[in-house]
Protein backbone atom coordinates (compact mmCIF):
# COMPACT_ATOMS: atom_id res chain seq x y z
CA UNK A 1 0.00 0.00 0.00
CA UNK A 2 1.31 3.16 -1.09
CA UNK A 3 1.16 6.53 1.64
CA UNK A 4 -1.17 8.79 1.18
CA UNK A 5 -0.48 12.00 0.30
CA UNK A 6 -2.01 15.34 1.82
CA UNK A 7 -4.76 16.74 -0.59
CA UNK A 8 -4.86 20.45 -1.45
CA UNK A 9 -7.09 22.83 -1.94
CA UNK A 10 -4.75 25.14 -3.47
CA UNK A 11 -4.25 25.70 -7.51
CA UNK A 12 -1.43 26.84 -9.52
CA UNK A 13 -1.31 29.94 -12.03
CA UNK A 14 1.71 30.72 -13.97
CA UNK A 15 1.89 33.86 -16.20
CA UNK A 16 4.87 34.75 -18.01
CA UNK A 17 5.64 38.85 -17.58
CA UNK A 18 8.05 41.59 -19.21
CA UNK A 19 10.85 42.63 -16.90
CA UNK A 20 9.37 45.97 -16.94
CA UNK A 21 6.29 44.46 -15.65
CA UNK A 22 7.55 42.47 -13.33
CA UNK A 23 9.83 45.47 -11.80
CA UNK A 24 6.62 47.85 -11.96
CA UNK A 25 4.33 45.08 -9.54
CA UNK A 26 7.04 44.58 -7.76
CA UNK A 27 7.25 48.46 -7.01
CA UNK A 28 3.33 48.89 -6.37
CA UNK A 29 3.82 45.61 -4.48
CA UNK A 30 6.26 47.05 -2.31
CA UNK A 31 5.14 50.53 -1.84
CA UNK A 32 1.24 48.66 -0.92
CA UNK A 33 2.76 46.99 2.21
CA UNK A 34 2.11 43.40 0.66
CA UNK A 35 4.69 40.90 1.57
CA UNK A 36 5.50 39.33 -1.61
CA UNK A 37 4.54 39.83 -5.19
CA UNK A 38 2.41 36.20 -5.28
CA UNK A 39 0.59 38.41 -2.51
CA UNK A 40 0.11 41.19 -4.49
CA UNK A 41 -1.38 39.65 -7.58
CA UNK A 42 -3.45 37.86 -6.14
CA UNK A 43 -4.99 40.42 -3.94
CA UNK A 44 -5.26 42.66 -6.75
CA UNK A 45 -6.69 40.19 -9.40
CA UNK A 46 -9.38 39.06 -6.83
CA UNK A 47 -10.58 42.82 -5.95
CA UNK A 48 -10.60 43.27 -9.99
CA UNK A 49 -12.69 39.86 -10.08
CA UNK A 50 -15.23 40.87 -7.83
CA UNK A 51 -15.79 44.52 -9.21
CA UNK A 52 -16.39 42.65 -13.02
CA UNK A 53 -18.91 40.62 -11.09
CA UNK A 54 -20.49 43.54 -9.25
CA UNK A 55 -20.76 45.60 -12.05
CA UNK A 56 -22.36 42.69 -14.08
CA UNK A 57 -24.89 42.06 -11.64
CA UNK A 58 -25.83 45.22 -11.19
CA UNK A 59 -26.38 45.47 -15.21
CA UNK A 60 -28.69 42.12 -14.79
CA UNK A 61 -30.15 43.48 -11.68
CA UNK A 62 -30.99 47.16 -13.88
CA UNK A 63 -32.26 45.25 -17.09
CA UNK A 64 -34.47 43.28 -14.73
CA UNK A 65 -36.23 46.01 -13.06
CA UNK A 66 -36.62 47.99 -16.25
CA UNK A 67 -38.29 45.05 -17.71
CA UNK A 68 -40.32 44.78 -14.80
CA UNK A 69 -41.22 48.36 -14.54
CA UNK A 70 -42.28 48.40 -18.03
CA UNK A 71 -44.18 45.44 -18.17
CA UNK A 72 -46.11 46.82 -15.21
CA UNK A 73 -46.95 50.17 -16.94
CA UNK A 74 -48.17 48.14 -20.57
CA UNK A 75 -49.66 45.25 -18.47
CA UNK A 76 -51.44 47.16 -15.48
CA UNK A 77 -53.47 44.91 -12.72
CA UNK A 78 -56.76 45.99 -12.10
CA UNK A 79 -57.19 47.72 -8.72
CA UNK A 80 -57.93 44.97 -5.23
CA UNK A 81 -60.31 45.74 -2.82
CA UNK A 82 -58.04 47.72 -0.72
CA UNK A 83 -56.71 49.52 -3.05
CA UNK A 84 -60.20 50.74 -4.15
CA UNK A 85 -61.35 51.34 -0.64
CA UNK A 86 -58.06 53.43 0.06
CA UNK A 87 -59.04 55.40 -2.89
CA UNK A 88 -62.42 55.97 -1.29
CA UNK A 89 -61.22 57.54 1.86
CA UNK A 90 -59.01 59.59 0.12
CA UNK A 91 -61.56 61.21 -2.00
CA UNK A 92 -63.38 61.66 0.91
CA UNK A 93 -60.43 63.09 2.80
CA UNK A 94 -60.14 65.49 -0.58
CA UNK A 95 -63.97 66.32 -0.66
CA UNK A 96 -64.12 68.11 2.53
Amino acid sequence: MQPQTKSSNNARFDAKLSIEQKELFELAAKLGGFRTLTEFVIHSVQEKAKSIIEDYQTILATERDREIFFSALLNPKKPNIKLRKAATRYNKILAK
